[in-house]
């Protein structure tokens, strides 16, 4: 099996496994559980040595801690595909990178369509932009060979370039008051990390320890901790010798490969866990139909599907870009639906954009599982029936 294929199978199963989670927490939140379920989200958790001190709530360390992991597989993820993957060439990228785009741009018009004039509101214009990699492949594997592999890869890769799209989303829109000495502290791990690559330093520990410590001031700068993952997995050489018997080898496939396990199985199931239970006892109809939550399942379920749909076909019809092989329009069609599984990264937004979980009393992250389930289901369904 090679790394491509891999890489679906175990970003497949974990799709899966999402949806299992999501159910429990949704069980858990509306039954007699329910105060346990809350008690588990705030258990404080306090890390201090000397000055400093990080104390937070189980959901915000894995928000912001175990996502930072997550992030850093992104990372990862996109530097070897734009190197010498999927994206490493301009007819290779063309056709993901300019649906990518509309994919981005359509649902977030739709969102301030929605709710323009409503500062508060407006915070959420990201929420729809994003694409569940994990969710939309998982999908893509109850139907076998029914759907190209062309066609995995095609959505494989859009989804990644959404990724990037969200760090850049989130490092631009989604930073508060900085702090300068932490902002300084930052830079010079990262100088310190990008001097390390460019000196052939392959110790694998040395990249880690010097990364914890970009966390941590990335964590106090005011700028989402996340972003150290990112910029930590940019710094990991792609070839490099082996120290021992001089051979080449990839310390970047070798941490993405130890990581997509951790990744798929344990950081998104739980991040999905905390973060997907809902009180449905409090949402009402009324609420479902506010500008957020209407604006929100309007950009994932029909700004997705429009905007990657119709800028696919423009590219393909002016041909800056080619079909996948052994596709039709139709089964173009169902995965430009299936990018609107939104799920834990348009969630990851919510959580950022607002950070008091409770202002549109969780109808906003209802209105993120109802249009990505609906995005699932139509999606799978319209997959099923072309040819």
């Amino acid at each position: 099996m090679n790394f491509l294929e891999e890489f679906i199978k175990k970003e497949s199963s974990s799709g899966i496994l999402l949806i299992f989670v999501t159910i429990l927490a949704l069980a858990l939140k509306n039954s007699m559980f329910s105060d346990y379920y809350s008690a588990f989200l705030a258990t404080p958790v306090e890390v201090r040595f000397s000055d400093l001190h990080i104390a937070k709530p189980l959901l915000l360390w894995i928000n912001d801690g175990l996502m930072a992991i997550f992030f850093l597989l992104i990372g990862l993820e996109v530097k070897r595909e734009f190197l010498e993957g999927q994206l490493s060439t301009p007819s290779q990228i063309a056709l993901p990178g300019i649906a990518a785009l509309g994919g981005m741009i359509v649902p977030a018009g739709f969102y301030i369509l929605i709710n323009h004039g409503d500062p508060t509101a407006m915070s959420g214009w990201a929420i729809p932009t994003a694409t569940d990699i994990a969710f939309a492949l998982g999908i893509l594997a109850m139907l076998g060979k029914r759907v190209p592999l062309s066609l995995k890869i095609f959505l494989m890769a859009l989804a990644i370039i959404d990724d990037l799209g969200a760090i850049v989303i989130i490092a631009l829109f989604y930073t508060v008051e900085l702090s300068t000495l932490s902002i300084v502290i930052a830079a010079i791990s990262l100088a310190t990390l990008i001097t390390m690559n460019r000196l052939g330093v392959t110790k694998k520990a040395a990249y880690l320890i010097v990364g914890t410590i970009l966390w941590v001031s990335v964590l106090k700068s005011g700028v989402h901790a996340t972003l150290a993952g990112v910029a930590l997995a940019f710094t990991i050489p792609l070839n490099c010798k082996c120290p021992n018997e001089g051979e080449t080898y990839s310390m970047s496939k070798e941490m993405e490969r130890d990581l997509h396990y951790w990744v798929a199985f344990f950081i998104l199931p739980l991040f999905a866990f905390v973060n997907a239970g809902v009180d449905l006892r409090n949402v009402s109809l009324d609420q479902m139909t506010a500008g957020v939550p209407l604006g929100i399942m309007a950009g994932l379920f029909l700004g997705k599907q429009i905007g990657v749909f119709s800028f696919t076909w423009v590219a393909i019809k002016l041909g800056l870009a080619k079909m996948p092989d052994h596709s039709s329009w139709l089964q173009i069609y169902g995965v430009s639906i299936l990018t609107g599984i939104g799920f834990t990264m348009s969630l990851f937004v919510d959580s950022l954009a607002f950070t008091d979980g409770d202002l549109y009393q969780q109808a906003d992250k209802l209105a993120v599982l109802v249009a990505s389930f609906s995005a699932a289901i139509a999606g799978y369904l319209i997959l099923r029936i072309a040819k």
